[in-house]
């Protein structure tokens, strides 16, 4: 009896001198419902994987409170090891200096191989500083897509298979499948991502300018023009009819679709995943809707999702954690089975390769739009667009426009106000970081 409590004994200490020995990683992200599960399989599988580091993932809000409470704990000194920061974080976080180690550097010191060519262009150019650095790992790169409930299209006498292309299709659309009892037809998540960001680069129109802001902290929004005016007047009248209906902000909207409450959306590729969990109809993905009497379109959409940030003042253990996990999260398969998982982008050549190889794709139509619509070739107007106190400016578009939808101000006034008011926060930042 006594040799077999000292075995327990040894036994416990020994757990409890490896529990010790583990380095534990703090990684706060903004992943909820279906991706929040994702988020913790991923360290549950990276944890089972070896016993010297311990990924604790923490959900610390939206992506806006993620990077408020982030900034505030660097401030006091405890900041976690690994940030998710959505993609109009990334110029504050590029000018954030000494707050940031770049993702590079970390790769580099932990002895892997970190080769920036095997990432998607689109998306190494758009976390890459001008030095050539590559500042985040993206984690979760997503677009903006439209999706649609083939159920209620075939209710209505729309073709399922045939999903609309150009906006004037889509609304012709919405009034069919609001005349055929469908409460609300279309709505949409993220505002000023899909409606004004992608938008301004699937019609390869300036949304500011400079390039949108990579060729310098000076640039002007000039998401006024008169195609984008024009837009939020069809999107107004589809509102007053009743065939629009605004659901909030952020990706707010996208419980709307997942029920079946909303016919049609456009939002994000990585909705993907709470579809399929939630989802009780078929339904179905397609490219962003355009206008086809503007020249260049469709052209290419605007990166979203988010990126892993990594925080400063650690120690070389823990970076070395860091990097570990970088490493295990660039292998292919695991690119691949998320990228399949949750419709965001395969950021690697490789993990896209494998996921058509496997036929992934043909089993399920739709899921390689996101993709296609983002490998296209790029110009110096559809790049991208890095601006700072790009969260404040959302902000503001999306209290502009919603004074559209209550019919206190006309499309012009709102894009108008949006543009001088986002004006004076892009000057402040400029200001700021000369």
């Amino acid at each position: 009896m006594q040799l077999k409590q000292l075995a327990m004994a040894a036994a416990i200490a020994a757990t409890t001198i490896s529990a010790q020995a583990q380095t534990e990683i703090q990684w706060w992200h903004s992943m909820s419902a279906a991706l929040g599960d994702w988020v913790n399989d991923l360290a549950k599988e990276y944890n089972a994987s070896q016993t010297q580091y311990k990924i604790v993932p923490t959900y610390k809000g939206q992506y806006d409170e993620s990077m408020t409470a982030a900034i505030a704990a660097f401030r006091a000194g405890n900041a976690p090891d690994i940030l998710q920061v959505f993609e109009v974080g990334t110029a504050t976080m590029m000018a954030s200096k000494g707050a940031v180690v770049p993702v590079t550097k970390v790769m580099n010191d932990g002895g892997f191989k970190f080769d920036q060519g095997e990432y998607i262009s689109a998306v190494a150019g758009y976390y890459t500083a001008p030095n050539g650095q590559m500042m985040s790992y993206p984690l979760n790169s997503s677009t903006t897509i439209f999706y649609y409930n083939k159920d209620a299209f075939k209710k209505a006498g729309l073709d399922e298979n045939k999903p609309p292309k150009t906006w004037p299709e889509v609304f012709a659309a919405a009034e069919k499948l609001k005349a055929s009892g469908h409460r609300c037809a279309l709505t949409t998540s993220w505002m000023s991502w899909t409606q004004l960001e992608s938008f301004s680069l699937w019609h390869n129109t300036l949304y500011a300018t400079k390039n949108n802001g990579f060729d310098g902290t000076d640039a002007k929004l000039v998401f006024n023009s008169p195609l984008h005016v024009k837009h939020f007047e069809n999107l107004a009248k589809a509102a007053k009819d009743g065939s629009f209906v605004y659901k909030g902000r952020g990706n707010v909207p996208d419980a709307a679709f997942a029920s079946g409450e909303c016919a049609m959306i456009t939002g994000s590729s990585g909705l993907y995943a709470r579809v399929v969990k939630e989802g009780k109809f078929a339904f179905g993905q397609s490219q962003l809707p355009y206008y086809a009497d503007v020249k260049g379109a469709p052209q290419n959409t605007a990166i979203g999702g988010a990126s892993l940030w990594v925080m400063a003042g650690k120690s070389a253990e823990r970076y070395k954690g860091v990097a570990d996990f970088f490493n295990f999260l660039n292998n292919t398969k695991i690119q691949a089975a998320s990228h399949q998982r949750t419709g965001y982008l395969p950021v690697t050549t490789a993990a896209y390769k494998l996921t058509e190889a496997s036929g992934f794709y043909e089993k399920h139509p739709g899921t390689d739009t996101a993709v296609t619509q983002m490998i296209r070739k790029t110009t110096d107007k559809s790049r991208g667009i890095r601006l700072g106190n790009f969260v404040q400016i959302r902000t503001i578009i999306d209290e502009e426009t919603e004074q559209i939808w209550t019919g206190k101000k006309t499309p012009q006034q709102a894009l108008d106000t949006a543009v001088t008011r986002g004006n004076e926060q892009l000057g402040r930042f400029a200001r700021a970081n000369k």
